[in-house]
C-alpha cells in the first residue's frame, strides 16, 4: 500500500495518490493529469477512483480529464449535484482500493457537499483521515463560500453545520489517525492554517483553536467568522467550472500555444482586447516592458495573484514569458481556470525590444535611497502589503493599500505628487506599478527588497504587534 501527498506550493494546494495490489485513486488532483497517469503506470496500477472531497473554489480540480483518459470513477459525497456522470456517495459508504478501503463521511461545512475520507489499510486498521477543505492543520475550512454561488447558505448557517460534523463526525475518531488536508499555509481557504501539512488528528485536538473541547457553537461561530478576509472573486467561478465542466487541458494547451511575432502580437492585442500578462520577475519588468501589460511573477504566487487581480476567468490573454516558460504560464493559468490564453509573444520580451517598439520602465531605488528622502522629504509612501501584516509592522507615515484592493482604492494614489510604493519583498508591489502604469500613473518608485530590506535601515518603523495578537 502507498500514500503519497502531491503538493503544490504556488497553490498551497495537496492531492493525495493511494495504491493498493495494482488499483490506485486520486484525491482532489490538479488540472494538469499526466503526472498522476504517470505515477500509476510506473506503480503498475489502474486508477479506480478520483475522489473529491467537495467542489473546489480556489483551483479548478482535474477530475474530468483523469475520468477521460483512464476511466476512472469519480466520486463525490452527499448533496453534491454535478453537471456530468458521477458517483454521489452516501455518509459511510465504503470503497475498495485494492485491499484498501475508503469510506465516505459527509462533513458538511465548509460546503454543503464536503465529504472526508476515512483511510483503511489491508488489516483493518483506520490509518488516515484526507480532510479536504473541513480541517486543516491549525484551522477550519471557511463557511462562506459557498453562499457566493447559493445565497440562502450563509456563513452563519455553514458554521454551525462545520460545528457538528467536526464534534460528531471528526473528532470522536481515533487520535492516532493522520490528517490529509487539501491545503496549507499561504492558502486563501483558511485563516491561519500552519506551514506543516500533516499532523495527529490527536496534536490537532490539543492544539487547532477550533477543536477545543470546552468551545460552544455559538462561540465557535463567532471566532470562526473574525478575520475573515474577503475571498478572491475568481473563487466562485471556479465553483461553477467543477460542478457544470470544462474544456480538457488539451484543448486549453492547443488553443494558447501560438508564438507570436512583435507585429502579430500587436495587431491581435489590439484586434481582441486581450489583457497582456508579463510573467517575468520584477527586476526584469521594471527595466522594460510592452506598454499597458500587468506583471505577476511566475516565481511568485502566480495563480493566486491572477486569482485576485483578474475578475474574469474568462478574459483573454496574451502572454510574455522567459522563453520556454510559457507552457508552465498556460498550466498555471489553467489551474485556477484562465483558460483563455490565445498566445504568447515568441522568445519573449527580446523580441518586442528588437522590433524597436515603445517600451516602458518603472523607476525602482533601493531602501537606503529611501531612507536618504524620508530623512529629509517625507515622501509618501504607500504599502500594499495585506492589512494584518501592516498592522503588525510599517513604516512611520505610510498609508497601507493592499494590493488585491488597489482597483477598488485608485484614489488614494495621488497624480499630483510623487509617491514611493512596497511590499513585503517586491512581488506585490510591481504587480501594482504595473497596474498604475497601465491606468496612467507616472510619478513614482518602486522599493527594490520592500520591507524586509527597509527594516535594515534607519527608516522609522512602527512597533512590533504579533500577528496572532491581532487575531
Amino acid at each position: 500500500m502507498k500514500i503519497e501527498q502531491i503538493y503544490t506550493g504556488c497553490l498551497a494546494h495537496a492531492a493525495y495518490y493511494l495504491e493498493s495490489n495494482g488499483e490506485a485513486a486520486i484525491f482532489d488532483p490538479l488540472r494538469e493529469v499526466q503526472p498522476y497517469i504517470d505515477r500509476a503506470e510506473n506503480d503498475h496500477a489502474k486508477i479506480k477512483y478520483v475522489f473529491e472531497t467537495h467542489f473546489h473554489a480556489d483551483f479548478v480540480s482535474g477530475h474530468l480529464d483523469l475520468k477521460k483518459k483512464t476511466g476512472a470513477e469519480i466520486v463525490f459525497g452527499p448533496t453534491a449535484k454535478p453537471g456530468y456522470d458521477a458517483l454521489i456517495a452516501e455518509d459511510g459508504q465504503i470503497f475498495t482500493v485494492g485491499a484498501y478501503k475508503v469510506k465516505a463521511i459527509h462533513t458538511p461545512g465548509h460546503t454543503m457537499e464536503s465529504t472526508t475520507y476515512l483511510l483503511i489499510d489491508e488489516k483493518g486498521k483506520e490509518h488516515g483521515l484526507i480532510t479536504g477543505d473541513t480541517l486543516f492543520i491549525g484551522d477550519v475550512g471557511r463557511p462562506d463560500l459557498a453562499q457566493h454561488v447559493v445565497a440562502d447558505l450563509t456563513e452563519e448557517k455553514l458554521a454551525g453545520h462545520l460545528y457538528d460534523s467536526l464534534r460528531n463526525k471528526i473528532m470522536p475518531l481515533d487520535d492516532n489517525l493522520i490528517i490529509y488536508p487539501n491545503h496549507g499555509a499561504g492558502s486563501a481557504c483558511g485563516k491561519k492554517m500552519s506551514k506543516q501539512t500533516t499532523d495527529t488528528l490527536g496534536h490537532q485536538k490539543a492544539t487547532n483553536y477550533a477543536l477545543r473541547a470546552d468551545m460552544g457553537k455559538e462561540e465557535f461561530i463567532k471566532e470562526l467568522l473574525t478575520g475573515l478576509t474577503t475571498p478572491p472573486s475568481y473563487f466562485p467561478q471556479n465553483v461553477m467550472m467543477n460542478i457544470k465542466g470544462y474544456d480538457s487541458l488539451d484543448t486549453v494547451m492547443d488553443r494558447a500555444k501560438k508564438p507570436l511575432s512583435a507585429e502579430a502580437f500587436e495587431v491581435l492585442a489590439n484586434e481582441t482586447g486581450a489583457l497582456l500578462l508579463d510573467t517575468r520577475d520584477a527586476k526584469d519588468f521594471a527595466k522594460g516592458f510592452v506598454p499597458n501589460s500587468v506583471n505577476i511573477g511566475l516565481d511568485g504566487s502566480f495563480a493566486q495573484w491572477v486569482g485576485e487581480m483578474i475578475p474574469d476567468v474568462k478574459q483573454e490573454i496574451l502572454l510574455i514569458t522567459y522563453p520556454g516558460k510559457q507552457e508552465e504560464a498556460i498550466t498555471r493559468l489553467s489551474r485556477v481556470g484562465y483558460d483563455n490564453t490565445i498566445g504568447y509573444l515568441k522568445e519573449g520580451f527580446d523580441t518586442w525590444k528588437n522590433a524597436n517598439k515603445e517600451i516602458e520602465t518603472v523607476g525602482r531605488i533601493t531602501p537606503q535611497e529611501l531612507e536618504l528622502a524620508y530623512a529629509s522629504e517625507k515622501p509618501l509612501i504607500i504599502d500594499v502589503r495585506k492589512k494584518s501584516e501592516f498592522d503588525s509592522e510599517h513604516v512611520i507615515g505610510a498609508i497601507n493599500v493592499p494590493l488585491n484592493e488597489i482597483n477598488r482604492n485608485l484614489a488614494r494614489f495621488p497624480k499630483d505628487r510623487p509617491f514611493v510604493i512596497h511590499c513585503a519583498g517586491g512581488y506585490r508591489s510591481m504587480i501594482a506599478a504595473s497596474i498604475l502604469k497601465q491606468r496612467g500613473w507616472d510619478d513614482f518608485v518602486d522599493v527594490a527588497g520592500g520591507f524586509e530590506e527597509m527594516k535594515n535601515t534607519g527608516i522609522r518603523i512602527s512597533e512590533y504587534v504579533c500577528p496572532t495578537t491581532l487575531l
